[in-house]
């Protein structure tokens, strides 16, 4: 009998997405997806090429970042490159930071904002052994002169909102990113300012769901949040509920988000000892006390990096944010939970990513210590799988 090759990767820790399972474990990849995941200590199959990573390696799905922006270079200029750069240019920017993302074991991203649809150019370039899932949104949607709208996006009125989202669905975008109010980035925009009322939001998130399309949305003036909930956006970007005093949480806009489990991508993850840009700076630490809160309030929450924004955001710089989440008072099981499983979710990958179970995608991130005992371990990377393939 002809096999196709079979691998059997064994470690003596497995976590599958959701739990952590008995030891030792083994999971069985085969033509890009995992066969079984076998945790009763059985030998791997006489035809297998196994690769055991060790009593002390951990087997875990691929980590999933729900916010990057991979045209943007992470440089000191970021806005610069991306606004001005030439089509190739950003493109090959964007093919570097899916390189540098898929290293470090973040193996799912979902791009919220690129210029000229050019995540999707890339999706078709490269093959998916090169670069992590792309989950894209094109050119966020924006108002005249607002955040962002160098990308390409500005839309306003009802019938240009319908036909942008019509435009991304069938240039083959999977989610709409809405930028409901200002943002720090963007020279003559704030993020106090609300840019669309709640029937324009509603009229979004009705179009994209209709076509099969999620809805996230960008938001950071506390006015805007109300309506972005009442709207129905599938996952809320930032949530930071800024006012011109600082940051005001509403309790009750909180327990909403709550009750809708709606999913909340909390802005986190900055290179180590680096300091934040001078808009943030004044109001870090309240910042840290509102997610804080969010963790809290059992909302489901995930990290979205803002992956190439700033320099220092990086395109690896998701394990970094799982370090700040434990920070935060996630439990080290649920920040694992967070960045695999319940990310997938969020980006409409939930059971093909994120997991490790028979038809899942075969995309393993290896650790050489335990990420339940210390979090940071997320860096200790042995190996990293993309569609069954050793990348690293």
């Amino acid at each position: 009998m002809i096999h196709s090759a079979l691998q059997a990767l064994r470690a003596g820790h497995v976590f599958d997405g959701a739990d952590i399972k008995g030891k030792p474990g083994m999971v069985l990849v085969e033509d890009g997806v995992i066969r079984d995941v076998d945790v009763t200590g059985a030998p791997p199959p006489q035809h297998a090429t196994v690769t055991d990573f060790g009593p002390d390696g951990w087997l875990l799905p691929g980590l999933v970042d729900a916010h990057v922006h991979l045209c943007w270079d992470a440089g000191t200029d970021a806005v610069a490159h991306v606004a001005s750069g030439d089509r190739d240019t950003v493109l090959k920017t964007a093919r570097a930071s899916a390189a540098t993302a898929l290293q470090a074991g973040i193996t799912t991203v979902r791009d919220l904002g690129d210029r000229d649809y050019l995540t999707l150019e890339l999706r078709d370039l490269v093959p998916p052994t090169e670069r992590p899932e792309i989950v894209a949104a094109g050119p966020p949607i924006t108002t005249p002169g607002g955040h962002c709208h160098f990308l390409g996006g500005e839309t306003e009125g009802a019938d240009a909102l319908r036909a942008a989202v019509r435009e991304r669905a069938e240039r083959g975008c999977d989610v709409v990113k809405v930028m409901a109010s200002g943002g720090n980035v963007t020279p003559g925009s704030s993020p106090l300012q609300q840019q669309y009322g709640r029937s324009d939001l509603r009229l979004v998130v009705a179009e994209a769901h209709r076509l099969g399309l999620a809805a996230a949305a960008h938001v950071h003036a506390a006015e805007a949040i109300g309506d972005v909930i009442a709207a129905g956006f599938d996952t809320i970007e930032h949530f930071t509920f800024f006012t011109a005093e600082g940051i005001a949480l509403r309790p009750e806009l909180l327990d909403e988000v709550v009750r809708r489990g709606i999913v909340v991508s909390l802005t986190l993850g900055s290179v180590p000892g680096s300091p934040p840009p001078p808009a943030v700076a004044a109001r870090i630490e309240a910042m840290g006390d509102l997610a804080g809160k969010v963790i809290a309030s059992g909302a489901r929450v995930v990290a979205g990096t803002d992956a190439g924004t700033d320099a220092i955001k990086p395109h690896d710089v998701l394990p970094y944010a799982l370090s700040e989440l434990s920070r935060l008072g996630m439990p080290t099981l649920d920040v694992l939970r967070s960045a695999t499983a319940v990310a997938a979710e969020a980006v409409g990958l939930g059971g093909r990513k994120g997991v490790l179970r028979p038809g899942a995608d075969a995309d393993l991130l290896v650790l050489g210590s335990s990420p339940v005992d210390d979090i940071s371990s997320v860096t200790d990377v042995r190996a990293v799988y993309r569609a069954g393939h050793r990348v690293r």
